[in-house]
Formats: C-alpha cells, structure tokens, sequence
C-alpha cells in the first residue's frame, strides 16, 4: 500500500525549530533544527504511525487533506 499524506512543515516561534506535521495521521509530527531534518523524523514518525496501526487493527485513514491553496484549482 503506497500512501501519501500530505506535511505541514513550518518554523515555529514558540518552539525555536522547524515542525513537520501529518493532518491526516492524529499526533503524527516532528521537528528539527532545519527543514530537512524535521521532514526526515516526520517520515519515520509517519512509518511507525502507520505500522503500530496496522499491528493494532486500527483503520489507516486514507489521504485526504489539501491546503485551501488546492482548492482554487
């Protein structure tokens, strides 16, 4: 099954890094000192995400979220 989420990757004030996040995978984010490593961890969150739902039983939720910019098209 090759599925594909989309990332919200974004520097965060608050934090003092960069944030990768997942909308369609629930607590699905990452963060690091530059965009290429929080993009990085977040594609190992993602893995661990979808194969601890898989190993439970629970429904892997198909992709679905776009930014608002998509939707113009």
């Amino acid at each position: 099954m090759n599925l594909r989420y989309h990332i919200n990757l974004f520097w965060s004030d608050a934090d003092g890094c960069w944030v990768a996040d997942v909308p369609d995978l629930k607590s699905c984010s990452a963060f690091g000192n530059t965009p290429a490593e929080a993009l990085a961890e977040v594609q190992e969150a993602m893995a661990a995400w979808l194969e601890t739902a898989r190993e439970s039983g629970y429904s892997v939720p198909d992709p679905r979220y776009r930014p608002a910019i998509y939707a113009a098209e």
